[in-house]
């Protein structure tokens, strides 16, 4: 982002019925099911779904004892895969299961409270929404929770849980003026015309979602643009863990460092940095020091402190970058352990992040979506 002129960026995102979100969801119900027993367990799990089978594998070091197969049904279950017709359902599928414990090589940096790992996080926040989130994500996201929602009550019992959404935007330089495209495709059953499936969509969730001062008569509506979707889900493609990373997060609107959410424990900085980034650059913008700001995180394997803490606001700060960047430092907790401790982590929250993206939801649990922060940056700003 941060360009000049007219000019038009996209995000998308997907239900949770998509093959790599079923993925994801699984790898973090394993994960609440171990840490509502075994708080400092550790867990890297990963998730291969295709069709009739689901195989999970990773290390797991942990005191309790849980059903993993039953866990995998359970999560295939809630996303509403219920049927052998569907290719894929919880009853008929297969599980198999690879899980070890973690390599003590790894675990001899993570007990004194160095990073799991090395590597870069971002967070980011704008004033777009109210969520200080993107537009575009935000309503990508919006449309598919619409799909969810009314594929559940029964609005449009058509509808199947695979799906998929994806908005551009237009901008004026760094203000989004108009809504230019939104593409919607959704599994359905095969009884539903196409013309039906284009009216109800567009009608009962488009124009729900989207405002209408957002649209205009040049907006273009692709629904199910291909024309049929009726087989969908691990039948149509197999989903794996961690492919959705950038619907997880901010839908391409800022960087992102490589490493995916689901299935990890909070020693992982790939996602409790990741959290606490966020955290940082919203609480930056909602003390109203940037309209926009871009937090990097940085860790060395085994190595507690950050290697690096970057702030950008995109030449819309009302301080100095390097200023904002040393009141972050002296009040947020950056090492592992500090993060934890800060938002709460070692709790059973995570499958819950698996669907309608990471950040920009008022969930209780969603510690890192505070605000709390800001009366301090603000005072320390000199604002």
């Amino acid at each position: 982002m941060g360009r000049t002129g007219r000019h038009l960026f996209t995000s998308e995102s997907v239900t949770e019925g998509h093959p790599d979100k079923i993925a994801d969801q699984i790898s973090d119900s394993i994960l609440d099911a171990i840490l509502a027993q075994d708080p400092v367990g550790r867990v890297a799990c990963e998730t291969l779904v295709t069709t009739g089978l689901a195989i999970i594998a990773g290390e797991i070091t942990t005191s309790c004892y849980v059903d993993f197969p039953e866990i995998v049904r359970d999560t295939i279950r809630d996303v509403g895969y219920t049927r052998a017709k569907y290719g894929f359902d919880y009853e008929t599928c297969a599980v198999l299961s690879s899980i070890h414990a973690q390599s003590p090589d790894i675990a001899m940096g993570v007990d004194t409270g160095g990073a799991g790992d090395q590597g870069l996080m971002f967070g980011y926040a704008c004033t777009e929404t109210e969520e200080l989130m993107p537009l575009p994500i935000m309503l990508a996201h919006k449309l598919c929770r619409g799909l969810s929602e009314s594929r559940r009550k029964g609005e449009l019992e058509y509808l199947r849980p695979d799906g998929k959404s994806q908005v551009t935007i237009e901008y004026n330089g760094d203000k989004p003026v108009r809504v230019d495209a939104v593409v919607v495709s959704t599994q359905h059953s095969p009884a539903v015309s196409n013309e039906t499936l284009r009216e109800d969509i567009i009608e009962k969730i488009v124009h729900k979602v989207v405002p209408a001062s957002m649209m205009d008569k040049n907006t273009k509506f692709y629904i199910n643009p291909t024309g049929r979707f009726v087989i969908g889900g691990p039948q149509g493609d197999a989903g794996v863990t961690g492919r959705k990373i950038i619907v997880d997060t901010y839908g391409g609107a800022a960087p992102h460092g490589g490493g995916a959410f689901s299935g990890k424990d909070p020693t992982k900085v790939d996602r409790s940095a990741c959290y606490m980034a966020r955290y940082v650059a919203k609480n930056i913008v909602a003390a109203g020091l940037a309209e926009r700001a871009t937090v990097q995180l940085a860790y060395a394997i085994g190595v507690a402190d950050p290697v690096s803490v970057l702030v950008d606001t995109h030449g819309t700060g009302r301080a100095n970058d390097l200023k904002i960047g040393e009141i972050v430092r002296a009040h947020f907790k950056l090492t592992p352990r500090g993060i934890m401790e800060t938002l709460n982590l070692r709790r059973p929250i995570y499958k819950k992040t698996a669907a309608f993206g990471h950040f920009g939801r008022q969930e209780p649990e969603f510690t890192w979506e505070r605000t709390d922060k800001a009366n301090a940056l603000r005072a320390d700003a000199g604002l």
